[in-house]
């Protein structure tokens, strides 16, 4: 019997239509995960759900009857957090205890209350403010609340956005569980397909254009492990098709491409005759990290965060670097652009230590820092001016439409940042990094602050672009597929302080790579359990003498 339901629903916000013509079926009991692109509709489709929004055409039916507002029936979970800043993370959580289980005694409601808090990890916080809380353990605190109300059709709004990796795997773990015990209705707006098939009895993809396309029914074994998952025949599957159908409708989306980069030469380039007597004297040692160590000075003495990192990396070669969090992943890139000086050993790029930032090395922050006021094409023509000197106007203009076009903003060269998605503004960053024409490509978590559907775009733009170009190229990641995808070897960092690198996975994948192809490769799931195991072997924080 289905709780909720969708009749030919349409909604939009003045001539803009969001949801069109709409039919959908939740079942009672039954746990539906929706993805979709950004701008497909999900957000407007879960305030349906929760009547916060009302249809423009058709009906939204709970229990059979219209949805005409909210009730405590359906209980949301937005993507950001709403919590009293006066109350204490013990006090936002004893706000919904002690509303829904008022008969219960004062002990039994404090023994909830602390339930709840432990579930998402917080009992180290208990007496902390919104205000000393971070955005993920906000987000946390806000998830647990829902949780507490026990409504009948709990809805989720990407709850799980803020929070990093591991948590998010163990809080999805936690509310599968909640779920499993007393088979509440739960609806998941999602953009991780790993925590979709994790939770979900089915899966509803939204299109770019608002329709509901295809519904995947997620025949899994509960409890479900998502690190062992990928042992699973039917995981696999699905995973791929599920994938495959969302690229598919992303990739219908884009603007076709008309233009063809131009013959010039940058300013760095070196000359053809210094060019070929290299290529045997320093092509396969082209950056060398030598016993490179980064120590800060700390009112309790010298702090050791990264510790004899050692690699070399061949010209052309592009590695993704992988660890927890705080394991020095940034502060290797960021000594390696310049932009951080190196305490102890050398990196050297084409047989030159590294001193100081400079063009030849382009750097992708996750946040692109663009000047808003300037459009698309004025930002990245900035660094296009210095580094074609000798090239005519025209021609540094066919480099920054280039780019732009490469990275799926042929439309929108001429529109100011200040006016741009995240997924844009990180864009133009990367075309304004390629169209440098550096020596080194570093990406700091490029795709960090995007939602994954948004990821698996750009991640494909990026290795597009890339396939042409062939720049040497360190991606700091903690994303495993993203890593894996990307990269010749993944090299996985131990945990700080004193991080070093723990193993180095090579990754004998055909190129050019993507996600669709990877996804039916024999090997890749090979691959992506060795970064798993080793990431969960450093999930408590195992250090470097231990891997042995």
């Amino acid at each position: 019997m289905a709780i909720l339901e969708f009749k030919n629903v349409s909604k939009g916000y003045g001539d803009h239509p969001v949801i069109r013509h709409l039919d959908l079926a939740v079942e009672d009991g039954e746990f539906l995960a929706i993805l979709g692109f950004s701008g497909s509709g999900k957000t407007t489709l879960m305030n349906l759900m929760a009547g916060l929004q009302l249809p423009d055409q058709g009906q939204v039916l709970f229990k059979g009857q219209p949805v005409t507002g909210p009730g405590p029936e359906r209980g949301l979970v937005f993507q950001s957090y709403a919590l009293m800043p006066w109350l204490t993370v013990q006090g936002n959580i004893a706000l919904a205890v002690d509303a829904v289980h008022s008969a219960k005694s004062k002990a039994e409601r404090a023994e909830l209350v602390a339930k709840y808090i432990g579930m998402v990890g917080l009992s180290h916080a208990v007496d902390r403010r919104p205000a000393e809380l971070s955005g993920g353990m906000r987000q946390r605190v806000a998830v647990a609340r829902a949780l507490a109300m026990a409504p009948e059709v709990l809805l989720m709004d990407e709850p799980l956005s803020a929070l990093d990796a591991l948590t998010r795997g163990n809080v999805a773990s936690e509310i599968e569980a909640i779920w499993e015990a007393d088979r509440r209705t739960a609806v998941l707006i999602t953009n991780d397909v790993d925590e979709a098939l994790v939770l979900a009895d089915r899966i509803a993809c939204l299109n770019p254009d608002g329709t509901l396309g295809e519904v995947f029914k997620v025949d899994l074994a509960r409890p479900r492990d998502r690190n062992k998952m990928g042992e699973d025949a039917v995981y696999k599957e699905l995973r791929a098709a599920i994938t495959a159908y969302l690229m598919d409708v992303g990739m219908a989306s884009k603007v076709a491409e008309t233009r063809r980069l131009p013959q010039v030469t940058p300013r760095h380039a070196m000359p053809k005759a210094y060019a070929e007597a290299a290529v045997s004297q320093i092509d396969d040692r082209y950056l060398q990290f030598s016993q490179l160590h980064k120590i800060y000075s700390t009112p309790k003495g010298p702090l050791t965060v990264v510790e004899d990192f050692n690699l070399t990396l061949k010209k052309g070669e592009f590695i993704s670097l992988i660890g927890h969090s705080g394991c020095g992943k940034s502060t290797v890139l960021t000594m390696t652009a310049g932009l951080n000086s190196i305490s102890k050993g050398a990196i050297k790029l084409d047989g030159y230590h590294v001193e100081g930032a400079d063009p030849e090395r382009a750097v992708v922050f996750q946040s692109p820092n663009l000047f808003p006021w300037l459009t698309a094409k004025e930002n990245v023509s900035i660094g296009v001016d210095k580094v074609y000197p000798k090239s005519t106007r025209a021609e540094r203009q066919e480099v920054v439409e280039y780019y732009l076009e490469r990275v799926g903003l042929a439309d929108a060269m001429d529109k100011p940042a200040s006016e741009m998605s995240n997924g844009m503004r990180q864009r133009v960053g990367i075309a304004r990094a390629f169209a440098l024409s550096p020596k080194l490509l570093l990406l700091d978590e490029p795709f960090g602050m995007l939602d994954s559907l948004t990821r698996w775009e750009l991640q494909e733009v990026l290795m597009e672009v890339w396939s042409r170009t062939k720049v040497t190229a360190i991606c700091v990641t903690h994303d495993v597929d993203e890593a894996i995808l990307l990269a010749d070897r993944v090299v996985m960092m131990t945990n700080g302080p004193r991080a070093t690198i723990g193993k180095i996975t090579e990754v004998n994948l055909p190129r050019p790579r993507t996600r669709k192809a990877l996804l039916d490769h024999p090997d890749y799931y090979h691959y992506r359990q060795q970064v798993l195991d080793f990431l969960e072997e450093y999930e408590h924080g195992a250090h470097k003498k231990d891997a042995a």
